[in-house]
């Protein structure tokens, strides 16, 4: 079977492009850049590399980029009260807080302190639920990545039985919104699924993101199934593994992302977009 290897390296760079292309239009008729405000709690090695890699983008495309770094111990209150100030300052269009964040800090009131016009993550219940009622504002960066992945392929996922393995609020849970709005019929596998194979078996769309190196095997997988492998997973040898057992999946499916290189860049390029929408259209 003749499988096609999905390369957002590729994508994103495209969309890179035409996105300076639009700052520099806006710098041109005497406008501002778009201004990304990250936050960084504590001193993870991943989170590090994540924000080094968003802040090399925006200056690619011409946004300006400011990050505030906290200690692992501060509180939540603090951070709080810094969002609170980005939400008003005129010149910041979207606010991140880079994940994974201490667990004494409650995730979910970080992502509510944000005002839903600048919540380029889109994890503000307000951007959730309209992503739910069919009316997408600033859409999470990694689903709506993959969604744009397939729609630069022409690949029609209208009527597709789609399994995602992972429930999070991150990927797994707004990865089935976006399915079904693009007519996908959709089935979420989570840590009490039994029999998960089972399921596997009937999906013409895996989606997978749970941070389980090598776990979906190609024994499991319909042919000519289409596989977005999310995971990232890094070998005690330094090498990056996705959640997909790549050399036995691949000669069962029509397409396939790589890690890295596939959902990574993609995540990276909507952040992008959805920073340049907020900016031109709420802020």
């Amino acid at each position: 079977m003749f499988t096609k290897i999905l390369d957002g390296k590729k994508i994103s760079n495209e969309i890179k492009v035409a996105i300076k292309k639009k700052v520099h239009k806006r710098l041109t008729l005497g406008k501002r850049p778009p201004g990304l405000a990250v936050i960084l709690i504590g001193n993870n090695p991943a989170s590090e590399i994540y924000i080094k890699k968003k802040q090399i983008s925006c200056n690619m495309v011409g946004f300006v980029s400011k990050c505030w770094r906290f200690s692992k111990n501060v509180q939540e209150n603090k951070i709080i009260n810094l969002i609170n100030i980005l939400n008003n300052n005129p010149t910041i269009d979207g606010i991140l807080v880079q994940l994974p964040i201490p667990k004494h800090i409650n995730t979910n009131n970080i992502f509510k302190s944000i005002t839903p016009n600048k919540d380029v993550d889109g994890f503000h219940p307000y951007n959730i639920g309209c992503l739910c009622q069919k009316t997408p504002r600033l859409r999470p960066c990694t689903p709506w990545g993959i969604i744009t992945m397939l729609q630069y392929y022409n690949i029609n996922i209208r009527g597709l039985h789609a399994v995602i393995i992972g429930a999070s609020n991150i990927v797994g849970r707004p990865m089935n919104l976006e399915l079904l709005l693009s007519g996908c019929t959709t089935t979420v596998i989570h840590r009490f699924t039994k029999n998960i194979p089972y399921f596997v078996k009937q999906a013409d769309l895996i989606v997978i993101a749970i941070g389980h190196k090598n776990f979906l095997k190609g024994e499991w997988i319909k042919p000519g199934a289409i596989v977005i492998d999310v995971g990232i997973n890094r070998l005690k040898n330094g090498e990056i593994v996705g959640d997909v057992e790549f050399k036995s999946v691949i000669s069962h499916v029509s397409y396939i992302t790589p890690v890295p290189g596939g959902v990574g860049p993609m995540t990276v390029a909507v952040l992008l977009q959805n920073t340049l929408k907020a900016c031109i259209e709420y802020n």
